[in-house]
């Protein structure tokens, strides 16, 4: 087992070395005292609180949108304290002194300490029913590891790469290749001792298929066109997902665990951990929906925040009109006084996403909607993109994309319809707009296609520049550590 001595100076001094807020609180007395060899890390009933933890430390469904979208053309903000955080970011005015909401760096931090920690002591601790039982948790740390480094990564670029409780404090960052052969390595080596999809011990904890999924993303997300369009084969041959038939009700309470969510963020109405993207769409004065799948719908017990939300009218715009995924696109509602409010004609740029529907048993604004990280539609859409970069347009391609248009009510487009990739890419770029919004994919899908930027530009962000796909690493870090370098442009 890793000493106590060694583990509470790692904790100590990697607070120290991210900025982690408030970290004098995990030295306390009544922390510390659970950090005995014969209590939390000498049994698995321990090691996975410290596992669970983990998973707790994960940024979640709000800034994963706030990052994905306002940086984009689907999404903005107005109102509330949080204007002050999400204008910097909408207009591409952040630097490294920035103390963004939508920033996620120490959170993932402490997701690594604490599986690093799980990987430390799990080995020699009690409790576990067999070998494969231990195997099974130990690559589940891995892959909970391994995530956060892809979302420090997805904001930030290659990190230091920390794997041992006995690792110096300070490190380097890696380098792209290092990183690239770090998470695909790591993945491989962990997918087949990690639990088969549909016997991990709860829903919402990893099993192979989202490592699968994700192994799949980060290929797509770093041009491994054919690693790509093999690990999405990998997964559709499972046939362990499928698109689930009605768009619209996939996000609903009553349809959680439904056949495309791959891997979801978990959340339980009125508890600590709840999903509050509804407080935000819903506008202020909302009293009942008029459409957007909120027909009829009253607002008797939730709260709605001064911060607001809003979808930008070239993107509600940009829709089909026959498009059943706008289904859930708030346009009317009567507020408390029966006055009826038509967002596209009395305002600007301010229709509300209500992909999330309200939770039943919520009140105020605490909603258990889980949150998917990966969804089957991620895959199909994965090799589609892979094979049209490998071989140009072509049938199966077209086919993939077309079960997505079929699930939303459209019409198929034709292999025909492209002479180029870059044509294919297009339509493929708008089906994922229309597919994925308010799931936080958008600025990830401009970047991988370079469009990012031109993106900014074409509304109006005319500062934006190359250097603006990545995030500035905090400065407090920076400051912290004499290896720690920068991005470029900050």
């Amino acid at each position: 087992m890793k000493s106590i001595n060694n583990i509470a100076v790692y904790l100590f001094s990697l607070c120290g070395l991210l900025s982690l807020q408030g970290c004098e609180g995990i030295l306390e007395e009544p922390v510390r005292s659970e950090f005995t060899e014969s209590t939390l890390l000498a049994t698995k009933s321990g090691i996975e609180s410290v596992l669970a933890d983990a998973y707790s430390k994960d940024g979640g469904s709000r800034n994963i949108v706030k990052r994905g979208e306002m940086t984009t053309d689907i999404l903005w903000q107005s109102g509330g304290g949080e204007n002050g955080t999400a204008v910097p970011l909408i207009n591409f005015r952040w630097d490294s002194s920035s103390t963004l909401e939508a920033f996620d760096w120490m959170n993932h931090w402490e997701e690594i300490r604490n599986a690093n920690i799980v990987l430390a002591n799990a080995p020699t601790a009690s409790g576990f029913n067999s070998e494969e039982d231990r195997n099974g948790l130990l690559a589940e740390a891995r892959f909970i590891r391994i995530w956060a480094y892809y979302q420090l990564w997805d904001q930030f670029g290659p990190v230091p790469i920390r794997k041992s409780l006995d690792d110096p404090l300070e490190l380097p960052r890696a380098t792209d290749e290092e990183f690239k052969e770090f998470i695909e390595s790591e993945l491989k080596a962990l997918i087949p001792d990690l639990y088969e999809t549909g016997k991990q011990p709860a829903y919402g904890r990893a099993h192979r298929g989202a490592a699968q999924t994700l192994l799949c993303i980060w290929y797509l997300n770093t041009h491994q066109w054919q690693n790509c369009a093999d690990m999405a084969k990998e997964v559709m041959s499972s046939n362990k997902f499928a698109l689930c038939p009605d768009y619209n009700k996939m996000f609903a309470l009553e349809n959680e665990k439904n056949e495309e969510f791959i891997w979801a963020k978990t959340y339980l109405a009125n508890s600590a951990s709840v999903n509050i993207l509804l407080a935000t769409n819903l506008p202020w004065d909302y009293y009942k929906g008029l459409d957007g799948g909120m027909d009829g719908v009253i607002n008797e017990k939730w709260s709605n925040f001064a911060s607001q939300y809003r979808f930008y009218d070239d993107f509600y715009y940009s829709f089909a009109p026959e498009d059943q995924r706008k289904g859930r696109i708030l346009t009317k509602y009567e507020d408390s006084k029966g006055k009826v409010v038509d967002l596209l004609v009395d305002y600007k740029d301010a229709t509300r996403g209500m992909k999330f529907p309200p939770d039943p048993n919520a009140s105020a604004n605490n909603h258990g909607n889980d949150f998917p990280y990966f969804r089957y539609a991620d895959i199909l859409l994965a090799r589609a993109e892979a094979l049209n970069e490998l071989n140009g347009p072509n049938q199966e391609s077209v086919d993939l994309v077309n079960q997505i248009r079929h699930r939303a009510g459209l019409d198929n487009v034709a292999l025909s319809d492209f002479n180029s990739k870059d044509a294919f890419v297009d339509q493929l770029m708008n089906e994922r707009k229309w597919e994925f919004w308010n799931e936080g994919k958008r600025r990830r899908d401009l970047i991988r296609t370079n469009r990012f930027i031109k993106c900014a530009h074409d509304r109006g962000i005319t500062n934006a520049q190359d250097f603006h796909v990545w995030f500035p690493i905090p400065q407090s870090a920076i400051d912290a550590s004499s290896l720690l370098k920068q991005n470029d442009g900050y």
